[in-house]
């Protein structure tokens, strides 16, 4: 897995497949039920921490096969969960509909962006999801409506369901196409200048705390820089742990755990990750 995931760690898997149609991820998903082993969902691998060891199931990749793109009205469209949310920022922008431009710069798909509930800069996909096309463990297709996915701070009720994104509706509004690329070259300068970009990582690895900032509790906590192996609490942003180049899983996997002990005994705030851990640790 350290080939299709951004922290570049993890062991390999028993079955890796990627559906090319639709049609195929439900026969990825009868696949694992006919072998009585579990599956696992990734899209740009953002997000995710596998263990060293071998993860005994099936990887389902649901990429650039299924990222398709449609427009149902002026400012109405349809995107297959493959598709990278830069890439459909990028595309929204040159049609002149705005209201995406805070997703220009996060490493992950649509289908991935949907399931946390995805933002940045004050943007959410919440703000502009309309409704969601979902396959079941079952291998049944419905629609559901953004509102009934519970989407809050980097959650929605996907987490808890074995559904499986095929694709989202989302509403925008009209806008100047240089004034949409402008905004998302002005975010993307934003990230470049703050966050360790040159190492890979899985993007934030804590969700914000009520009240608090993860990177914040973390320096103060005197954390920055601090190493276990190649795993790093980056220098320049400590709400990032990076992977300098050798590290293994259950480096970061130990290192995200010392930065919660340190922060709940030195402020008593639990650091709740953001990244999800797959396998055994």
């Amino acid at each position: 897995m350290s080939r299709h995931t951004t922290f570049k760690v993890g062991g390999p898997a028993r079955y890796y497949l990627i559906p090319e149609l639709a049609g195929e991820v439900r026969e990825a998903l009868a696949f694992a039920d006919a072998k009585q082993l579990p599956f696992m969902i990734v899209g740009n691998g953002s997000n995710l921490l596998f263990a060293d060891d071998e993860y005994p199931g099936v990887v389902i990749e649901i990429g650039e096969s299924l990222s398709g793109f449609s427009t149902t009205g002026e400012c109405e469209v349809i995107v297959e969960a493959g598709m990278r949310l830069t890439a459909m920022a990028s595309r929204l922008a040159k049609m002149g509909l705005a209201g995406f431009e805070f997703a220009g710069g996060i490493p992950g798909t649509v289908g991935g962006g949907i399931t946390m509930n995805a933002g940045a800069y004050g943007g959410e996909i919440k703000d502009c999801l309309k409704e969601v096309t979902v396959l079941t463990a079952e291998g049944e297709e419905k629609t559901v409506a953004a509102d009934e996915l519970q989407l809050s701070y980097r959650h929605s009720i996907l987490q808890e369901k074995d559904w499986i994104v095929l694709s989202g509706t989302f509403v925008f509004e009209k806008g100047e196409p240089e004034e949409i690329q402008a905004k998302i070259r002005e975010l993307n300068e934003k990230r470049r200048e703050k966050q360790p970009l040159e190492f890979a990582s899985a993007g934030s690895t804590f969700k914000r705390p009520e009240g608090y900032f993860a990177g914040k509790l973390i320096e103060d906590a005197g954390l920055r820089g601090y190493a276990v192996g190649d795993a790093q609490v980056s220098e320049k942003h400590c709400g990032f742990v990076v992977n300098r180049g050798e590290a293994t899983a259950e480096e970061i996997h130990t290192l995200i755990g010392h930065v919660q002990q340190v922060v709940k005994e030195k402020f008593d705030v639990e650091l709740e990750p953001e990244v999800r851990m797959v396998g055994e640790f």
